[in-house]
């Protein structure tokens, strides 16, 4: 430990040598947020970190941290943003409005004629619905199996676009409530493109990018801004691949730099001549209610009580923020080369007196002590946080109907997460079990621990004959193996899970709500596998021992 703190001392030195001004207006960032920017570089969090400030008519970018090359990241560095690229199809959006093209009633029907777009109860799904999240349509298709799971959006092609909207039932009327959907905002970008009668990135560079002067800003990395990318990482600091988009592409394809996204910043906030401020003062202004404390413009976010507009945006290896005072008077854009979230830096550029998370520096516990902490907590009727220890040395977290995400322990009993500013603390009683979890994200949320599933014991041998790989879906693998006495199942692109017997060919997961029955043939062979979750069946033949 003591070595560790040494190298980081050192490390966070440099850190502060390297990072700099990369504008003549110096100071505009606050001092507490410049110094959770330097912490977090020097300790490994972001390998880089660029962020742009407006002040009124002062702006500056300071950047953080060294690229592979050895060369210090700064305002023309590349990075992808992730979800943000939702407010520059909003905007476009938006653009068609004002310019009498089309209106935030059409159906997006109308846009795509030979489509097959679900309604319900005699409502079509209209363009507003799909920009303030209110479409009706899930985040994600049924029908997404990426071939390759790293670049996971590159083979989601229009077919597939079509042949999913043409099975789909949805679940309640367009308009009628909130859901975050990317399959949404790939169909809106979908749908303006064709209207334009053009494809969605050269719709994207005659509205947008020309105009604002964004020149290093693409849906595609060139060989130019090649050049200047900052090399993602994932969430556990390895290398990342960089996504690319089909039909996705308005729903997070964007690449662009510090100075870009000043540019668009402050087009945003009304800086300077804009031909496209009416737009984007369209997109930006509140429509619906995304949860109690946030309202939603066409994509834009706006907070009720701080008055901030904002989106933020994350990939496989990057992370994005991006936001405005109401009054338009201060603004913020954080970059980063992390699958790691920056919210906290954005908002606490913006505000005062908004949390800013402490540096935090993962300790080592041993694997006794991490599955100490496996089981499921109530966080409220209906959403359940279950904790799961996936083996060297990862636990895991996972929300009813969210995906999991590791969590590392700062101390016992004490972790943190990477991808978003949570933290957990668990609660023991006397005996030193643990009770329950106290999860701190925008206050505290305690969650007593409910009771374990049981579960029995099958030999080592009995658990062998399950090890195997079963086709869910084309491109969708369900890998069985045994590792040390315990059977683990992996789901293609996802962590290996483990999995625990009710009975001999019944199982169960504890990070998710889901049960899996084997099936034997007459020889008592097993050939398939059926997963029972959210209230679906799926069948998985056995496809190699």
């Amino acid at each position: 430990m003591e070595e560790y703190m040494s190298r980081r001392i050192a490390v966070l030195s440099l850190a502060f040598l390297l990072s700099g001004v990369c504008a003549s207006n110096a100071g505009l960032l606050p001092d507490r947020v410049a110094k959770a920017a330097a912490e977090r570089v020097a300790a490994g969090q972001y390998p880089v970190l660029v962020i742009a400030v407006v002040d009124g008519d002062n702006s500056q970018i300071t950047a953080y941290g060294v690229l592979p090359d050895g060369k210090p990241a700064n305002a023309d560095t590349v990075f992808e943003i992730g979800s943000v690229t939702k407010t520059f199809t909003a905007t476009l959006l938006a653009d068609a409005v004002t310019n009498g093209r089309v209106t935030l009633n059409d159906p997006v029907a109308k846009l795509l004629p030979d489509f097959v777009i679900p309604s319900r109860s005699g409502k079509p799904i209209t363009l507003g619905d799909i920009a303030t999240q209110h479409s009706g349509l899930p985040r994600m298709p049924d029908n997404f199996a990426p071939a390759d799971p790293l670049n996971p959006y590159a083979d989601y092609t229009i077919a597939k676009q079509k042949e999913f909207l043409a099975h789909y039932t949805l679940p309640r009327d367009p308009g009628a409530s909130y859901e975050y959907s990317n399959f949404a905002f790939g169909l809106l970008g979908t749908a303006l493109a064709e209207n334009a009668g053009t494809g969605y990135r050269a719709l994207l560079h005659d509205k947008l990018l020309l105009p604002l002067g964004m020149k290093d800003s693409d849906v595609v990395t060139t060989a130019a801004m090649r050049l200047h990318l900052a090399p993602g990482r994932t969430e556990q600091g390895k290398p990342a691949k960089n996504w690319d988009f089909d039909v996705f592409a308005g729903a997070g394809a964007i690449r662009s730099t510090g100075n870009d996204m000043l540019r668009y910043l402050k087009a945003n906030m009304g800086i300077g001549a804009n031909p496209l401020l009416p737009a984007m003062q369209l997109a930006q202004t509140p429509r619906a209610e995304m949860n109690e404390t946030t309202h939603i413009g066409l994509a834009w976010m706006v907070t009720n009580k701080m008055g901030i507009v904002w989106h933020n945006g994350m990939t496989g290896g990057y992370a994005s923020f991006v936001g405005f005072t109401a009054d338009r008077k201060h603004g913020v854009v954080v970059l980063t080369n992390a699958a790691q979230s920056v919210d906290d830096l954005g908002f606490a550029t913006l505000i005062a007196d908004a949390p800013l998370a402490a540096t935090q520096i993962p300790v080592k516990l041993s694997e006794q002590s991490l599955k100490d902490y496996e089981g499921s907590y109530k966080l409220a009727e209906g959403f359940i946080l279950r904790i799961f220890y996936a083996g060297e040395q990862t636990l895991y977290a996972q929300a009813t109907g969210q995906g999991p995400f590791q969590i590392y322990p700062s101390a016992s009993n004490e972790f943190f997460a990477r991808i978003a500013p949570i933290t957990i603390s668990f609660i023991r009683d006397g005996a030193g079990k643990v009770t329950g979890l106290v999860l701190h994200q925008n206050g505290d949320r305690a969650a007593p621990r409910l009771p374990d599933e049981a579960s029995v014991t099958l030999s080592a041998a009995e658990l062998q004959e399950y090890a195997g790989k079963y086709q869910l879906a084309p491109g969708v693998v369900a890998e069985f193996m045994l590792k040390d006495g315990q059977l683990f199942t992996q789901l293609t692109g996802q962590p290996a899970f483990p999995v625990f017997a009710s009975a001999k060919n019944k199982f169960f997961l504890k990070v998710v709500d889901a049960r899996i029955d084997f099936e034997r043939d007459a020889k008592g062979n097993v050939i398939a596998m059926v997963l029972h979750q959210n209230g679906r069946d799926m069948r998985a033949p056995r496809i190699a021992p």
